[in-house]
């Protein structure tokens, strides 16, 4: 059974155009190998509105991103993953080396980003705001990363 809260960029702008009462919230990510700092992040980023979309960024960006050894599971696993969440609404994925058309499409009002972000350096965060909305960027949880775990994985081989 195909999980609901997976949706393609046309079945999330439909949802939206109909709920149009709710207060959405976007964020994105590679999310490759879930860790306790992707779940605080989550669950704050959720806290800021009534809906959390997360943008996943399909295997092929993550690639262009963070090198030919990643990721290291399948979009569609770390769809599911997400999609498993609580505090997680709808997971789309993208192709794009930004969530840039997604935002636009989406138009949510409120964006957020991990702490290693600057306000103004967020994707899509001038045209957030000029719609009035907000940005927020979430602290990171201190030695909690993908990357991190990954180096542990390889050290204790």
């Amino acid at each position: 059974m195909k999980n609901k809260k997976i949706a393609s960029l046309a079945r999330l702008k439909k949802i939206l155009t109909q709920d149009k009462k709710r207060k959405v919230v976007f964020t994105n990510g590679c999310f490759d190998i879930l860790h306790v700092g992707h779940i605080k992040y989550l669950a704050q980023a959720r806290q800021k509105g009534d809906l959390l979309v997360v943008g996943l960024n399909s295997d092929l960006s993550v690639k262009k991103i963070k090198g030919i050894d990643r990721p290291i599971n399948t979009q569609n696993d770390r769809a599911e993953v997400l999609a498993a969440l609580e505090s997680v609404d709808f997971v789309v994925i993208f192709n794009e080396d930004t969530p840039l058309k997604l935002i636009e499409a989406i138009k949510p009002h409120v964006l957020v980003k991990g702490g290693d972000w600057k306000k103004d350096e967020i994707v899509g965060s001038a045209q957030v705001l000029s719609r009035g909305g907000k940005v927020f960027v979430i602290p990171y949880v201190k030695n909690r990363s993908t990357t991190g775990l990954i180096k542990k994985i390889q050290k204790n081989r």
